[in-house]
């Protein structure tokens, strides 16, 4: 009877111990904590999806790629940029490779597409870039945390600085013609108008297009500012051509954060001078967590930070904050997902920021002005709007009232 007591008296010690440090080897004995990370790395937005595993990726080796007595396993498809292709290499990161968590993911439309499906499995996602509105309002997902932000929220209190701020009263808005595009240009729209301001214009445009020449000439001679939302490379070729068209100069062109972001940038010339946007992160960021962020990214990636690398950056530390919570636990998913909504970060290169109710983050949001200094083009920051919410001033159970922005939403004045 003595033996058996004292073997269970020396079990339940042994168990308080890896309770209280999962560094053991029995925390070990678990496996290694696989995470699974779609982006696009080929194709027209590879230089954004390139950006975006840089910046997962440095997070991680910052950490040794360990966290909670585990090692971290990183498994990466490239999902080209479409819904199809991100859905496919999602099922075959968990069905396949059997990942605990699921991160990344560039288009608005691709971030629809998978949500039904990390639902269904019962999965923890993350994402840290991909921007549908509606997935933190209207179609809330239950395994779904964002850490980014999402389309029309930095546009919002850019709308009523383009009118309050910049004096403009009628713009025409020119815009790639999917998800993402339709809610960057909606949330402007909407608080543009109720300054008192007119959308004379909207002018969609397909992904596929390079030469946006004939787009261009349909601008309206009324107008007297153009807003433009394009990333990738679309952002190259529409700032070049707008110059070449004539109108820089004669027409203020102002727009998206994703217009001027430093993943395209460095690459532009004197045609992005001047050019004003509105988005929650800018490489010239003057806090220390940005500059160590910056440099370290520059060493790595010998490329300016973007906005797609800070998100995925300070999405993985929104990871691995949640598993340091759990004390490495991720198989038990529930735990795991609860763990990801209670993080709070401090000390992040974009600025503190914490989850509304909705699941969408609180933070600041930047009016950026291009500019060339020390031989450099930057996004200068001329304005700050601290903590701001996906709902602006709006009381979220009214907001909810109205559709998601849209292609016809809101719908242009007469």
């Amino acid at each position: 009877m003595r033996k058996v007591l004292f073997w269970v008296f020396l079990a339940m010690v042994l168990g308080s111990l890896i309770a209280l440090n999962p560094s053991t080897p029995w925390a070990q004995a678990r496996g290694p904590i696989k995470i699974g990370f779609i982006t696009p790395l080929s194709g027209g937005m590879a230089a954004n999806g390139k950006d975006m595993l840089a910046g997962f990726q440095l997070y991680l080796e910052e950490i040794g790629y360990q966290v909670a007595g585990r090692k971290i396993e990183l498994f990466v498809e490239d999902d080209e940029a479409t819904p199809a292709t991100g859905l496919t290499k999602t099922r075959k990161l968990v069905e396949k490779d059997g990942v605990h968590v699921m991160s990344g993911g560039l288009m608005a439309s691709t971030g629809y597409a998978l949500a039904p499906y990390i639902d269904s499995k019962e999965i923890p996602m993350t994402y840290p870039i991909m921007a549908p509105d509606d997935l933190t309002q209207r179609q809330r997902a239950k395994w779904i945390v964002r850490t980014g932000w999402n389309s029309s929220q930095p546009n919002h209190p850019f709308g009523e600085y383009a009118y309050n701020v910049l004096k403009f009263r009628k713009i025409a808005t020119m815009s790639l013609d999917y998800a993402f595009g339709w809610e960057n240009v909606g949330g402007f729209q909407k608080t543009f108008e109720e300054a008192g301001g007119k959308i004379i214009q909207k002018i969609w445009i397909p992904l596929t297009v390079t030469d946006f020449s004939p787009y261009l000439a349909q601008i309206s001679k009324e107008a007297d500012a153009v807003y433009a939302m394009f990333t990738g490379r679309s952002a190259l070729q529409f700032t070049k051509q707008y110059q070449e068209f004539g109108l820089k100069g004669r027409l203020p062109l102002i727009g998206g954060g994703t217009t001027t972001d430093e993943h395209a940038l460095p690459s532009m010339g004197d045609e992005a001078i001047g050019i004003i946007t509105a988005l929650h992160y800018s490489e010239v960021l003057d806090n220390p967590a940005n500059k160590k962020f910056v440099k370290a990214f520059r060493e790595k990636a010998k490329k300016a930070a973007s906005y797609y690398s800070e998100g995925t950056y300070t999405g993985a530390r929104w990871i691995i904050e949640a598993i340091k919570a759990i004390n490495g636990d991720v198989e038990n998913r529930p735990k795991f997902m609860e763990a990801l909504r209670k993080v709070e970060l401090r000390d992040v290169p974009r600025g503190n920021f914490r989850l509304d109710d909705y699941g969408n983050p609180i933070q600041n949001v930047y009016i950026r002005k291009v500019e060339r200094v020390r031989g450099e083009l930057q996004n200068t920051v001329i304005y700050t709007y601290p903590n701001v919410s996906q709902f602006w001033k709006y009381k979220p159970e009214e907001f909810l009232k109205q559709p998601v922005y849209s292609r016809e939403f809101p719908p242009l004045k007469p």
